[in-house]
């Protein structure tokens, strides 16, 4: 049985606002913790009014200090909105506060419309060309002090935090495997490259001071509740916000409905439906039955698992029923 793990992008729904956006990310982490997720990592977004975590690094201070022992970490930074520097900073003071906890996963990606990266000050050609440069710094910054370093991350120096690459197509998949580094594949909203990435990651993975062998983590969208039609209906938030974004037009996360075809035409639910292809739906039985094809297919590590879910409630019971059949996944 592969980790289960918890990415939160810190959904504001559209009856509330970003202070009861934490407040739950943060009841969700302590309960996440309490049933035996591995990691609760959060994700860097900007300009997008339904996600609370543009912040990430602050955010993940909050829910590690909020917790004892699960791991916590962003999936991911997205590094070329960053000076190397600055990421080695910040996730150095979270380790040097939360000794042991910290994970730093890295994107390549802007995280956000075009317009936004501009203000962002991202170039955007030439900042996705440094990204394997970017990331070696950053290795580089967070080793061993060398004798003689003129430019050192205090702290973050010799904190060796792990660093992971996240991707949704084969560049990073490549990158992960020649820097011998763990690499988690955004299967939960770009499918399609999955299979070649992850097979492309562990024949050509070299060994690190980090890692010494491939070490795979697949996203996944989990809505489970007591019956499929109830799951089915969570389901039909994600799948609104989904259209929004494809349209152009983030929003916050709406309240589910009974029927989407009022929402969509054929063509957008085609659409949808294969952007959100790996998400397992319904009854405990029919989700049981979809993340054993899903592990069966993947054979990864750890199962990093998200829920768009309206009500806070329903999304608690989800993760809870997910924790419960851990045992039957194996």
């Amino acid at each position: 049985m592969p980790l289960l793990s918890v990415l939160d992008l810190c959904p504001i729904t559209q009856d509330s606002d970003a202070s009861q956006a934490f407040r739950n990310t943060l009841d969700l982490a302590q309960h996440a913790e309490r049933w035996g997720y591995h990691r609760y990592w959060l994700a860097e977004h900007h300009n997008m009014p339904g996600i609370a975590s543009a912040a990430t690094s602050v955010v993940i201070g909050y829910v590690a200090g909020g917790t004892k022992t699960i791991r916590v970490g962003s999936g991911g930074v997205m590094l070329p909105n960053h000076a190397p520097l600055v990421i080695a900073e910040q996730f150095g003071t979270l380790d040097a506060l939360y000794p042991g906890r910290i994970d730093l996963g890295l994107g390549r990606a802007p995280g956000t419309d075009m317009r936004t990266a501009q203000a962002l000050r991202r170039d955007l050609e030439a900042s996705g060309d440094r990204f394997p440069q970017d990331v070696v710094e950053l290795q580089a910054l967070l080793g061993p002090i060398q004798p003689g370093q003129a430019i050192r991350a205090v702290p973050g120096g010799g904190s060796n935090i792990p660093l992971w690459l996240l991707g949704s197509s084969l560049f990073s998949a490549q990158l992960a495997a020649m820097l011998g580094l763990p690499f988690a594949f955004a299967s939960h909203f770009a499918p399609d490259m999955m299979m070649q990435a992850v097979d492309l990651y562990r024949s050509r993975f070299k060994p690190s001071e980090q890692l010494d062998r491939p070490y795979v983590m697949v996203g996944v969208n989990v809505f489970a509740a007591e019956t499929d039609a109830e799951g089915q209906r969570l389901f039909t938030s994600l799948q609104q916000q989904f259209l929004s974004l494809r349209h152009g037009n983030p929003g916050k996360l709406p309240p589910p409905v009974d029927d989407m075809d009022q929402f969509w035409t054929p063509q957008e639910k085609a659409m949808v439906a294969r952007s959100l292809l790996h998400s397992m739906v319904g009854s405990p039985e029919t989700v049981r039955q979809g993340l054993k094809e899903f592990i069966g297919l993947t054979q990864p590590d750890e199962l990093m698992v998200t829920a768009q879910i309206y009500d806070h409630a329903a999304r608690l019971r989800s993760f809870e029923i997910l924790a419960g059949m851990r045992d039957e996944l194996r």
